[in-house]
């Protein structure tokens, strides 16, 4: 199966007034580090999306081996994903989508997503932690044309009422988003207590099917 990693890196950071693909992060910056545990994933392609800051981030974190999607409109609210489509390998099978302020996020964390979704035709795979379901994310080959209609990388999420999904099990609750300076404060010291600012899930006005295919990892 050939799996495209889609990290989505566009979105300027209002709250902070500093681009957050450049705020330090052990030794790294926030896209750096976000990066390399996309490149430990072992993607047959990876893409990360940039906006704004794409100078800056060019000039500051290591892109090689990645492609680089200039996202302009993502300040605005436009998805960032639909670009992103135009530069997916055209023998991928389906991407798994990343976002870039969740460090988060373990390479674990994907391989168990896309191990599980590489069996039966899986539209929609999404990572159900003990407080909700987050990134990474699914989307086979199938699903591309509704991705493509996304106005927003948000409604990412309004696509689980229109396709089968299977959520698969990750350990412990949903990793933070850093959005706020409190944020990075808090996942810069280690505490990092589950959030509203940290949520990754769809919207509450957008839940999930009532019986989603569920698959467990197993323990051993």
């Amino acid at each position: 199966m050939f799996v495209t990693g889609v990290l989505l890196a566009a979105e300027s950071s209002p709250h902070l007034g500093v681009p957050w693909q450049l705020l330090a992060y052990h030794g790294e910056t926030l896209l750096g580090s976000t990066l390399e545990t996309a490149r430990e994933c072992g993607f047959d392609q990876l893409i990360v999306t940039l906006g704004s800051a794409s100078e800056q981030v060019r000039d500051r974190v290591d892109l090689d081996g990645v492609r680089v999607v200039d996202s302009p409109h993502a300040d605005t609210g436009s998805s960032s994903i639909v670009p992103a489509l135009d530069a997916v390998d055209r023998r991928t099978d389906g991407i798994v989508v990343l976002v870039g302020d969740q460090p988060g996020i373990t390479s674990a964390a994907v391989w168990s997503l896309v191990a599980e979704v590489a069996g039966p035709a899986t539209p929609l795979g999404i990572s159900q932690y003990d407080d909700g379901p987050g990134h990474p994310v699914w989307c086979a080959r199938e699903v591309f044309g509704d991705l493509g209609q996304l106005r927003s990388d948000d409604d990412l999420w309004q696509l689980t009422g229109q396709h089968p999904i299977t959520q698969v099990d990750a350990i412990g609750n949903i990793p933070p988003r850093i959005r706020t300076w409190d944020d990075y404060r808090r996942t810069v010291s280690g505490h990092t207590p589950f959030a509203p600012a940290a949520f990754d899930g769809p919207p509450p006005h957008t839940p999930l099917p009532t019986h989603p295919r569920r698959r467990r990892r197993s323990p051993h």
